[in-house]
């Protein structure tokens, strides 16, 4: 049966968004989005579930409220399931009323999913409590489209007074509140993308305010805190003190891969740029590892040089007749994350070197007798012949198979212009592979980097950077996506 849920998307941050909100956004056919809804949240929805940008920016309406009311109509009666995404909470000033009222009329059933709003956001994530015990007990949420329309002798003596979209007439608003008798040195704020990575705040009183947003250069969205609360900031302010608050962070993982990377950089502060430059596809010719996996039973060794490697293996194997009961070899991990997905199969490695590194892996080897031994190294198409080679030269019989093939996803290209030739360059860019580095070149060129600094995850890594005329400003150590996070926090403390 078909619906329309208007979803509050919360106030910036996409893991703001309820529960509920987040489930029905995964049972959506069709997801209208605002300007203010992160664009995040759409991963949520079913990969073919249609997408609707119907944004309103100031001077800049994709479509007036008429015609999004009536989108939803229309596609509810052809039987789809909608979700209308709004920033904030759909009933504080985001006309979720209106849209109620359209729906309603026309007899389509709809919920309404509450969520976190604006000023709610601003709280938490400015420090602000809007009450306070010994401060206020009062909160007034205003409007500052229309300046004239309000009455300004009710609610400017509210003891904190939220002005919602009011920064293009924050100057005009100020004059009407201190003229009816409230103090010029009130504790006031304004706040732009509120909860999100890019918060921009300017702090000031009620009389200086619009100079020091002036001279902040903020623009539009932003919201005005006026009252004694915002003296607490100073106290309270945790968002704006993580370590890699205001650093722009570039991913360059393959789309799929980069999500557990960039969570844990957004909880350190930082703003995560996804910008793939690896995709992974299937080898062009899956015989070689069909024919390993018809033999695995006779294989001493089962090495795994990455996660990757775990993941199309295994792909394999469940393709075929066989199973893991099959499995004799021991197994070599060349590091944490890939013996964290062969451990997954309920496997144990026998073998992980002590740094990331094919030379350390060599070296975990020292030791071992591999004369006659069978070897499998099921690994990406174009990969280093340090490991096979020396396998060879130790005379073991090692079959070196095309698991998977990286390539240079041209879907990306657009990205880097958007990314990179903008006024909001990256702080820095994450290589975690010769591969990496090598696809960045190719899709964005060595002038993209101008100015934004490089993290490597490894000396193999780096030197294919500098071989290439890059300079590398930090190295992981160790070579793990967690030391690259640790190396960075070491730059930025």
């Amino acid at each position: 049966m078909s619906k329309v849920y208007l979803v509050g998307a919360g106030p910036g941050d996409p893991e703001l968004i309820t529960l509920k909100g987040r489930r029905v956004l995964g049972e959506a056919d069709c997801v209208l989005y605002d300007h203010l809804a992160s664009e995040a949240l759409l991963r949520h929805a079913p990969a073919d579930a249609e997408r609707v940008y119907v944004g309103k920016k100031r001077s800049a309406h994709a479509y007036s409220q008429e015609e999004i009311s009536a989108m939803l109509v229309e596609r509810a009666r052809r039987g789809l399931t909608v979700v209308r995404l709004k920033g904030g909470d759909p009933f504080i000033f985001g006309r979720g009323g209106e849209e109620m009222e359209a729906l309603a009329a026309a007899g389509i059933p709809f919920e309404v999913v509450p969520g976190v709003t604006t000023p709610l956001g601003i709280a938490a994530y400015c420090g602000v409590p809007l009450t306070h015990r010994s401060h206020t007990s009062v909160v007034t949420f205003v409007t500052g489209h229309s300046v004239d329309a309000i009455d300004w002798d009710r609610v400017g003596a509210a003891e904190t007074l939220v002005v919602f979209m009011g920064l293009t007439h924050l100057r005009q608003i100020a004059a009407e509140i201190i003229a009816r008798g409230r103090a010029a040195e009130t504790p006031a704020m304004a706040v732009r993308w509120a909860t999100r990575p890019d918060q921009q705040t300017v702090t000031g009183t009620l009389g200086d305010l619009a100079d020091r947003v002036e001279a902040a250069g903020m623009k539009p969205p932003a919201t005005i805190v006026i009252g004694e609360v915002v003296a607490l900031r100073d106290q309270f302010n945790w968002y704006e003190r993580l370590p890699l608050f205001g650093q722009r962070i570039v991913v360059t993982r393959a789309q799929g891969q980069a999500e557990e990377f960039g969570a844990k950089l957004q909880v350190l502060g930082a703003e995560v740029v996804e910008f793939p430059v690896i995709a992974i596809r299937p080898p062009e010719d899956w015989g070689p590892l069909d024919a390993a996996i018809e033999r695995l039973g006779s294989y001493d060794w089962l090495l795994f040089t990455s996660v990757n490697g775990v993941r199309w293996f295994l792909e394999r194997l469940d393709a075929s007749v066989y199973d893991l009961r099959r499995l004799r070899a021991r197994i070599c991990a060349i590091g944490p994350a890939t013996r964290r997905a062969v451990e997954a199969l309920h496997l144990k490695v026998d073998v992980m070197p002590e740094e990331y590194v094919a030379e350390s892996l060599l070296a975990a080897f020292g030791g071992e007798d591999l004369a006659g031994k069978r070897v499998l190294l099921p690994r990406a198409a174009v990969a280093r012949d340090l490991i096979p080679s020396e396998f060879v030269r130790r005379e073991a019989r090692i079959d070196v198979v095309e698991a998977y093939r990286t390539v240079v996803p041209a879907e990306s290209e657009p990205l880097a212009k958007e990314i990179f030739g903008g006024p909001r360059k990256p702080h820095w860019v994450t290589f975690t592979s010769s591969s990496t580095v090598k696809n960045f070149l190719a899709l964005a060129g060595r002038e993209a980097l101008d100015g934004v600094r490089v993290a490597s995850i490894g000396p193999v890594t780096s030197e294919t950077a500098r071989r290439h005329g890059l300079t590398v400003n930090v190295e992981a150590s160790p070579f793990t996506m967690d030391g690259l996070i640790a190396a960075l926090l070491r730059e930025s403390s």
